[in-house]
């Protein structure tokens, strides 16, 4: 591989102004990036299960040129704290709260992939004061499949308890369509993660929600995404899961003020695999 083919989050990152640090989010040690200025409107990033801030490498750049962002690793995922109690939604909801009490944000856009899609959806309709618009990338909250759940439970369990580095990246396998695009920082991140002690004790924990009794206690009803009021991107990623294309087609016909942005080559992680389309859309309607 020549030097001009080779690709890092860091291609993305090396010319950003950004930091990097711990915050206490509601009694949670919460690891998080930020970049731009914070006098700009806020926006508030979250990923999905297992996952990290650097999903949004990519992101951050264009989007701090117009917004004070910070991503954020949520409660029992990533390098943040992970307490020895089970992470429901209402957990990070509370965690992302106090996020933005501590970044000073009174109101913020929110962007949202897969668990952090459900994350943002339950915060934008328990605290709607606080949410300017919201972005919803492969969300889940609305439905839930015995399949789907047993995969996640299995695939992430099989990680963690032997994290070696074709067990880390049959992962992407499924979150990222493009073999390109799958780059081995990513891999190398989840696989430190996972590597962890602490993960490695709290990964029940951390899949909770791939319960069926806790997954359904958890779910946004239609009468709830329906009730929520703040103006909404909804991604739909054409090679996903038909589960998560399904449920973005059917939450952004429940949104009252939604609009629909299909990406049809993308999988689960469609910020990440093609912000070349990704980025332009969300700007044009986090400004609009």
């Amino acid at each position: 591989m020549s030097a001009a083919e080779y690709r890092s989050i860091w291609t993305w990152l090396r010319e950003l102004e950004f930091r990097q640090g711990w915050c206490d989010a509601g009694g949670v040690r919460t690891r998080f990036a930020e970049a731009g200025d914070p006098a700009k409107p806020g926006v508030l990033l979250l990923h999905g299960t297992g996952g990290h801030w650097e999903t949004f490498a990519p992101n951050l750049g264009p989007l701090s040129e117009h917004f004070h962002c910070v991503a954020v690793d949520m409660v029992g995922n990533g390098f943040s704290e992970k307490p020895d109690y089970d992470y429901e939604i209402a957990v990070y909801v509370r965690q992302m709260l106090a996020v933005l009490d501590h970044f000073g944000m009174e109101r913020a856009s929110l962007i949202g992939m897969s668990l952090g899609a459900w994350v943002a959806a339950r915060l934008a309709l328990d605290a709607p004061e606080r949410v300017e618009k919201v972005i919803l990338m492969s969300p889940a909250g609305l439905v839930a499949t015995a399949s789907n759940m047993a995969r996640i439970r299995a695939e992430r369990t099989r990680a963690v308890e032997n994290p070696d580095w074709d067990s880390i990246k049959a992962m992407f396998d499924h979150l990222i369509a493009e073999e390109h695009n799958r780059i081995p920082d990513v891999v190398a991140l989840r696989q430190a993660i996972y590597r962890l002690p602490e993960t490695r004790e709290t990964i029940d924990h951390l899949l909770i929600l791939q319960d069926p009794q806790a997954r359904e206690r958890n779910l946004l009803s239609e009468g709830q995404w329906s009730a929520i009021k703040a103006p909404t991107l909804v991604v739909a990623s054409g090679k996903d899961y038909s589960e998560y294309e399904s449920t973005a087609r059917r939450v952004a016909a429940l949104l009252p003020n939604s609009q629909l942005l299909d990406m049809p080559n993308v999988k689960h992680w469609p910020h990440f695999e093609d912000p070349g389309v990704f980025n332009p859309a969300a700007l044009k309607f986090l400004r609009g």
